[in-house]
């Protein structure tokens, strides 16, 4: 329960594009680590652990960017980022499944586990470069991640997802309207920084 809060508190203040989204994730991640260990869930185990080393580096990157503009920008993929990050979603995808699938033992549901990994993984890295289409990965691991967690007894995790869902498509709202506002620059943006 308290990893689940922590990281509907991190989503919150990733739509506000707060620095605090990433420790308040990493702290989550630590949680649900230890939760999903025992419930021998691999590929939700490996989702935290994706989570932990992808919020250090979106860290890192949205604090470069705010040293270099004052503000966490935020943008549409251009159709080449896209592509290349749904290219390597689905290869990455169909490739730790089929590790799962070789060793049975690191997963009982090696498609969905493989899916909600990779997933969360690329969702992770397109909120770490500001880009917009990170809130739809999120709608496409939950598709099958809010499912997995009630079949596998994690209630209060699958009606988190829920509530998940309701911010992703708010966060998804607040960030595309972000990215039709005029971009300021120089002292401005400063200003605005410090405000």
């Amino acid at each position: 329960m308290a990893g689940n809060l922590l990281g509907l508190l991190a989503l919150a203040l990733g739509w506000r594009r707060s620095m605090w989204t990433w420790p308040i994730q990493l702290l989550s991640g630590a949680v649900l680590i230890a939760a999903y260990l025992s419930g021998h869930l691999a590929g939700l185990v490996g989702k935290q652990g994706i989570v932990i080393v992808t919020a250090l580096w979106g860290w890192y990157q949205w604090q470069r960017g705010r040293r270099r503009t004052g503000d966490i920008e935020v943008r549409f993929a251009s159709w080449k980022e896209r592509a290349l990050l749904a290219g390597a979603t689905a290869l990455a995808t169909v490739g730790l499944a089929e590790l799962f699938l070789a060793f049975p033992k690191l997963s009982w549901s090696p498609w969905a586990d493989a899916y909600i990994f990779v997933g969360t993984l690329a969702a992770m890295y397109a909120q770490a470069r500001g880009w917009v289409e990170f809130w739809l990965a999120w709608i496409a691991v939950d598709i099958v991640g809010v499912p997995l967690a009630f079949s596998s007894g994690y209630t209060f995790s699958g009606l988190t997802y829920v509530i998940y869902f309701a911010l992703v498509l708010l966060g998804l709202r607040a960030w595309w309207l972000r990215t039709r506002l005029p971009r300021a620059t120089g002292t401005a943006v400063l200003q605005g920084a410090t405000a």
